[in-house]
């Protein structure tokens, strides 16, 4: 893949990819999203209100948008609402990059990062998707996540672990499957 043309998505995909340690990528760590928001908070800000299209004019800058848009919030902003603010963007995006076949010739755990705002939407449509792409990976512990948050959103039409950040009521249902340890 080709070099990202801007500055922000360059530095995103090597701090991502090289920088940070595979172990760090789904763990919750204060120091590291204290670095992240010094490192690309304000690309965060700025850029969050773009639609999709500025973002699918190259590979690597679509890669980078989805972790801005995908997993940045999710770090910087833990335990809020705005975790999932700019989740539609980042699914426009990864869905767009696919279109393009962008993700084909990735190693595996980019396109795990490309294709997961398909596994984090809440659209049962999405997560076909998301199932057809993380099963083509061939990494059964990739997929097992993937079937699990299809799952959730096949159950209850949502993730039930997001309700109390979004002011959604949860059934009982729902608070027995959080419980039970689907709070990813």
């Amino acid at each position: 893949m080709s070099a990202a043309p801007r500055s922000w998505a360059a530095e995103l995909l090597h701090f991502w990819f090289h920088h940070m340690p595979q172990r760090q990528w789904f763990a919750r760590d204060d120091a590291l999203d204290a670095a992240l928001r010094r490192r690309f908070g304000h690309e965060l800000a700025m850029l969050r209100k773009r639609p999709a299209r500025e973002f699918l004019r190259d590979p690597a800058t679509a890669r980078a948008a989805v972790l801005l848009f995908d997993q940045l919030p999710r770090n910087l902003h833990r335990d809020s609402a705005k975790a999932f603010a700019s989740d539609a963007l980042a699914r426009a995006i990864c869905k767009g990059a696919v279109a393009r076949g962008w993700h084909r010739r990735l190693p595996k755990h980019e396109k795990q990062f490309l294709y997961m705002p398909l596994m984090h939407s809440e659209a049962k449509a999405d997560q076909r998707l998301s199932l057809q792409l993380f099963t083509a990976l061939g990494d059964m512990s990739i997929t097992s996540f993937a079937r699990a948050h299809a799952r959730m959103v096949k159950r209850f039409g949502r993730f039930p672990h997001r309700n109390a950040v979004l002011g959604r009521k949860s059934t009982p249902a729902e608070l027995r499957a959080v419980a039970a340890g689907n709070h990813w």
